[in-house]
Parts: C-alpha cells; sequence; structure tokens
C-alpha cells in the first residue's frame, strides 16, 4: 500500500478513518506552487506531470535514514540559495524532492 510507504518513510500520516484521528500536520514554513510546461523533462518521465516536494530540517539525516531502508536516493551536489536538495521515487516510481531550507541570515 502506498500510503503505508509514506507514513513509514516520510512521516505523512494517511487520511484520518474517524473524526477523533488527527490529519497530517506541518510546521509552519514556506511553500511553493511550481508550475511546469507539459513537455518538462524534470520529472525524468515524459508521462509524469507532477512532484511532491517535501521540506525537511535535515537532509542529511533523512537521506541516511531512507537509504538505511534500502531506498535509493540521490543528493544534488549544489547547495542553492534557497537551499539544498534530493530526489528520490516511490515504489510507484513517482518523483520526490526533498528540499532542506537555507535559514535566513546564514
Amino acid at each position: 500500500m502506498l500510503a503505508a510507504w509514506y507514513e513509514a518513510h516520510l512521516g505523512i500520516t494517511r487520511t484520518p478513518e474517524t473524526y477523533e484521528e488527527e490529519p497530517w500536520m506541518q510546521e509552519a514554513g514556506p511553500t511553493v506552487f511550481g508550475v511546469f510546461s507539459a513537455n518538462t523533462g524534470y520529472f525524468g518521465d515524459p508521462g509524469q506531470q507532477w512532484m511532491l516536494n517535501l521540506r525537511v530540517d535535515d537532509l542529511d539525516a533523512m537521506v541516511a535514514q531512507l537509504r538505511a531502508a534500502d531506498i535509493e536516493v540521490e543528493i544534488d551536489p549544489e547547495t542553492y540559495p534557497n537551499g539544498r536538495f534530493a530526489r528520490l521515487s516511490d515504489p510507484e516510481g513517482n518523483p520526490i524532492q526533498l528540499w532542506e531550507p537555507t535559514v535566513l541570515g546564514e
């Protein structure tokens, strides 16, 4: 089950089944809605039209955790003005990008 994979490896809890259960909560922080053209190659597969980009506090620790679970993760060697990035795919091949934002003032 794909939802179980996201919960186990990325901490994204499944949709609540009752009104008593809490939905997935995130800390406040930047959110980016990036729209790409229909013919982009950015996602690695011409049939792919979307990608999750998840903000993380410690990219190196997250990558180590995923690799310990035998999940292939590629860290972008470049540090950008807005932070560091890594990419992986879920079991169905959907791309996921992890983003460790640059702390303002650093």
